[in-house]
């Protein structure tokens, strides 16, 4: 990997309960979720645009309905794809002490969870806030990571995507497949979850 790729792939890493052992010692580092990740996105967006309580309240609840079924979606498809990771073939078949960058989950590989919910997401606040949002996502920082740029909530997502590649726990086909999940999910969702005011407006 270039440092940029190893950055941005610690970056959207997410792992809420990485385990570390050191020697006889094993103990779990705690950082964000994916899913926390987004919603902390969520707030640089409602803080950069400065929306009221009840815009907030609308982009929080619409995000947080498109992660939790992007979630099912995806995991439905792990256990019925039920694909092992990187990590198990190569240490079967290639190379038995190879270890990816980012920690193996303990679940299937198809398809990519952090791709799926990060698509989503992206949809969710396209629709919101516009194609084209520029932001600055610092939602990493308090773990000691520098904070990124970026020019759509998209481009957000396409990074958090193929970071699971450079890591090494996803396959390429997972990643670009998850986007392609993860976005129709978040389009089903905005199709069909409407405000108040969208149905007044509409009858």
């Amino acid at each position: 990997m270039t440092p940029e790729q190893r950055d941005f792939t610690f970056f959207w890493d997410c792992n809420p309960f990485m385990m570390n052992v050191k020697g006889h010692v094993m103990f779990a580092t705690k950082k964000i979720s994916p899913g926390g990740h987004w919603m902390n996105i969520t707030y640089v967006a409602c803080k950069k645009l400065k929306t009221d309580f009840a815009q907030s309240a609308e982009a929080y609840a619409r995000v947080s309905i498109a992660l939790q079924d992007a979630f099912i979606s995806c995991w439905d498809e792990k256990y019925r794809s039920n694909l092992i990771r990187p990590e198990t073939y190569i240490n079967q078949y290639i190379d038995e002490d190879w270890v990816p960058t980012l920690q193996t989950p303990p679940f299937p590989e198809y398809s990519s969870g952090h791709s799926v919910i990060s698509a989503a997401s992206a949809a969710t606040l396209t629709n919101l806030f516009g194609d084209g949002f520029a932001f600055t996502d610092s939602t990493e920082m308090e773990f000691g990571l520098t904070a990124r740029s970026f020019d759509s909530f998209y481009k957000a997502s396409e990074e958090a995507a193929i970071s699971r590649m450079y890591g090494g726990i996803h396959y390429r086909p997972a990643c670009e497949n998850g986007l392609k999940e993860g976005k129709d999910i978040g389009n089903f969702i905005l199709d069909r979850v409407k405000t108040r005011k969208e149905q007044l407006a509409k009858n």
